[in-house]
This record gives C-alpha cells, sequence and structure tokens, in this order.
C-alpha cells in the first residue's frame, strides 16, 4: 500500500481478534519507530510503557471506561512522561548528544545552559503539560506507522491516569501515564472497520498561501 492507501486502511479498532498476536519484528518495528519520533529539543520526556499480559489487560480494562480492546489487543502500549525533568535530566541529554555526534562543550553549553535555566523557571504543571504534548507526537506517530505495517490500533484518553499509575507502580519508576495505545488486529467482524471515513474536504481543512 501507499502512505495514502495505509492511512484510508486505518481507523480507531473498537474490536480486536484476542487470538492474534503481533510478531516480535512487529513490535521491534514499533518501539524503534517510537525511539525515533521527533521530540521539543530532542529531550525524549516520553516512555513507552509495552504490555502483554492477559490478566493485567482485562484488570485494566476496569481503570479504561470499559473499553474491551485494552483486554481483547494483542499488546496495550501505555505513554508515559517523566515525572522530573530538572538539570540532571537536561545535562544527561547533552552528555548523550556529546558523546555520539562529538559536538565540543563551547558549541553546546549555550543552549544547555538556556535550557536548564528556562526549566528551572517554569511551574511543575507547565512541565508536565509540555511534555504530554510530546506523548501525543509520539502517538501520532505510532498511529501512522501501524498504519503502513498494517497493525490496527486504537488511540484512548478514556482512561483513569493514577489508576494506571498505580497499578503498573509507574510512579515507583518516576513515570506518569497520559495516552493508551491497543495494538494488534481488527476482528473480522468488527463492523466498523468497513465504514467510510468522515473528513472534511481538503478545501475546508487545508490552507495554501
Amino acid at each position: 500500500m501507499g502512505i495514502i492507501q495505509s492511512l484510508q486502511w486505518r481507523y480507531a479498532t473498537k474490536k480486536f481478534d484476542s487470538k492474534r498476536t503481533l510478531s516480535k519484528e512487529q513490535l521491534e518495528v514499533l518501539k524503534k519507530a517510537f525511539n525515533l519520533t521527533a521530540t521539543s529539543y530532542g529531550l525524549q520526556p516520553v516512555k513507552l510503557v509495552i504490555i502483554n499480559d492477559k490478566a493485567l489487560q482485562k484488570e485494566l480494562v476496569l481503570h479504561s471506561m470499559g473499553q474491551q480492546q485494552v483486554a481483547d489487543a494483542s499488546h496495550l502500549l501505555v505513554f508515559c512522561i517523566e515525572d522530573t525533568i530538572d538539570a540532571d535530566y537536561i545535562g544527561n541529554y547533552f552528555r548523550r548528544v556529546k558523546d555520539i555526534r562529538k559536538t565540543p562543550d563551547e558549541i553546546l553549553s549555550p543552549f544547555e545552559n538556556f535550557l536548564k535555566n528556562d526549566f528551572e523557571t517554569k511551574q511543575v504543571d507547565d512541565v508536565h503539560n509540555w511534555a504530554k504534548m510530546q506523548a501525543y507526537l509520539a502517538m501520532g506517530n505510532l498511529l501512522t506507522v501501524c498504519a503502513v505495517e498494517q497493525i490496527d490500533a486504537c488511540p484512548m484518553e478514556g482512561f483513569l491516569p493514577e489508576k494506571y499509575d498505580q497499578l503498573l507502580k509507574l510512579r515507583e519508576m518516576g513515570l506518569r501515564s497520559v495516552l493508551v495505545l491497543p495494538v494488534g488486529f481488527r476482528a473480522q467482524d468488527d463492523v466498523f472497520s468497513e465504514f467510510k471515513k468522515v473528513r472534511k474536504e481538503l478545501s475546508e481543512s487545508v490552507i495554501e498561501l
């Protein structure tokens, strides 16, 4: 399929085939695509928790507005943000830049100091909101990758983050859940797969100047 055909093919899957599972190769593609997602300043304040435990997935349905996709999907992807993004976190990023690119300190230091000072003045809620926007970028990227790879997915905001955090012990890892993405393969009897896409005309959604 071409990219537009793949995007026409995808939809928010309402019913997964619980007997089908992603291959290791498909899962590896999703992991690598997540890690390659663009983020503001390149800081990657997001982590992906991958769940492949049917008992745990079933338990999480209770905290996902009863959405059965959470249990029936091959894997459940939970997009999380870092709870703390401080000078140490930013410093680690710049050490990684220096190690990989061999960029000299005289070039890196001004930008590093700017970011450290900027984040130090931000309120915690503002930093978390900034990080959440990076999680949305990551989910959008994975939705496109899933379409290209013919992997079905259903993006979800409808869940209770505090319950996920508690059940998955995310706070102990310095994380907060913000988005959920069940992935797998559509059930043959999911009637939503046959629905035509409802979108604006291009002339209504795109402005060319």
